[in-house]
């Protein structure tokens, strides 16, 4: 008996209208963002586009908010990739209901609505904790390097800027100087209507470069002169450098080292220490609950964590609306301003005092009071039962976030954006997360 199959036509037309509820299967995280997308306040979405008069009717914001939250979830971050899965992926398809936004169309709309995003991430966060998914128990606060939009090899520091400074104003005048030498030779020559465009073009290149230069030294010297006003230094009437306990300071005020180093592509970003070396990056921070969801974020421009502590915890309380139980977080958080402010908040916390290379901080208790109370309070068992918990807490996201979904490097580049899109990747993050502990959108 010959064997056989089941009906296989692919030029078989469809002879009743296709429906998109066939195409994924139930419990789709694709059916999920959508209706997740559908309970949330997108009103700052659409009001970009309100009476603005356009002939070319924009793409629905709704439609491009679900597609772009679902990319993110997926792992799929390039807007040319986006683009092309809108053609070639089922869920794709499905979210953007046969519109097929062009890839700058795409980075656009991303690049216009970051702040809106953020907002979104909010009320996701509320709504979690109106669900009863964000419980507020303890919450782990942590911060990763992500890579920024920008290449470690387009830094340069502030005394290689100094040296090439100079040697590109030498250039500059010699060639400026061989300029005019020729041209008032051709002039004698073949009259004033030659000209020689070589060197002009030399000319311009160098200047551009130098007025580059100049002002990645001028970032830098602004940063320094920030960074010294916090730490207590300043300048008095005689141009001395005066240290907080009032000596002379040997480095002039406002003068980064030598190694100080900015970067020409995204000038915010930082070189800082990976796990694969040193890299241009962005200290991605976050507060995670113990469901795995994300109350809060922030990204700085600074490798050491320290000055984050509180401000992770006041995010908190702004976005969920409570202050949490109890916070935990490394040693790269501890410092006796940040200690002192958590008991001024009334907010429990525990924050390890031991390095990495398990080395313990000396204390002294007279200028040091709040960190040797919360070395007290980490020697207790209680402490200890608390602290035993971070690990599992903040880092099973992070190693989610880089490793499922694969995001690893901003798009985009500045502070401000590169905010934005840390709230879009936890958004996707979260709405991941409460796919799988069954939230259903109301």
């Amino acid at each position: 008996m010959p064997t056989t199959y089941r009906p296989y036509d692919p030029d078989q037309l469809l002879l009743l209208p296709s429906s998109l509820k066939d195409w994924l299967p139930e419990g789709h995280l694709a059916w999920f963002v959508s209706d997740a997308i559908d309970a949330l306040d997108l009103k700052a979405f659409h009001a970009r586009y309100e009476g603005d008069g356009r002939r070319r009717q924009p793409y629905d914001p709704s439609m491009m908010v679900k597609v772009l939250v679902y990319a993110y979830a997926s792992g799929v971050f390039s807007s040319r990739k986006i683009a092309r899965s809108l053609e070639q992926d089922v869920a794709f398809r499905v979210l953007g209901a046969d519109n097929f936004p062009a890839h700058r169309t795409i980075r656009e709309f991303r690049q216009l609505h970051l702040s809106e995003f953020s907002s979104l991430f909010v009320q996701v966060v509320q709504l979690a904790r109106e669900a009863g998914l964000v419980k507020l128990g303890r919450i782990g606060i942590d911060g990763t390097k992500v890579k920024a939009n920008a290449s470690k090899r387009k830094a340069m520091s502030y005394g290689r800027m100094r040296e090439r400074e100079q040697q590109l104003k030498a250039e500059i005048e010699a060639l400026s100087r061989q300029a005019e030498q020729q041209d008032a030779a051709e002039d004698r020559e073949h009259g004033a209507d030659r000209r020689g465009d070589e060197l002009p073009q030399e000319l311009a290149r160098r200047e551009q470069r130098l007025e580059a230069i100049q002002a990645a030294k001028a970032r830098l010297e602004e940063r320094q002169r920030e960074q010294d006003r916090q730490d207590g230094r300043s300048q008095d009437d005689e141009g001395n450098t005066r240290g907080p306990g009032g000596g002379v300071c040997k480095r002039p005020f406002g003068q980064p080292e030598a190694k100080a180093q900015d970067n020409f592509t995204d000038p915010q970003s930082r070189i800082m220490k990976t796990g694969n070396g040193f890299e241009q990056c962005y200290n991605a921070q976050a507060a995670v609950d113990e469901s795995g969801l994300i109350v809060a974020t922030e990204v700085i421009d600074a490798g050491n964590d320290s000055h984050h502590l509180v401000a992770m915890v006041q995010a908190t309380h702004r976005n969920v609306g409570a202050m949490p139980r109890m916070s935990l977080a490394d040693s790269g958080y501890a410092s006796e301003a940040n200690f002192a402010a958590l008991e001024a908040l009334q907010a429990p916390a525990c924050v390890a005092l031991a390095r990495e290379d398990g080395k313990v901080r000396k204390i002294d208790p007279a200028r040091h009071p709040a960190t040797q109370r919360m070395a007290e309070w980490m020697s207790t068992d209680q402490g200890q039962a608390h602290y035993r918990r971070r690990k599992v807490i903040p880092e099973p996201v992070f190693g989610w976030i880089k490793q499922a979904m694969g995001f690893r490097q901003f798009s985009v580049r500045g502070l401000a954006p590169v905010n934005g899109e840390w709230n879009l990747v936890c958004l996707a993050s979260n709405l991941r997360r409460m796919h799988r502990l069954g939230w259903v959108a109301a």
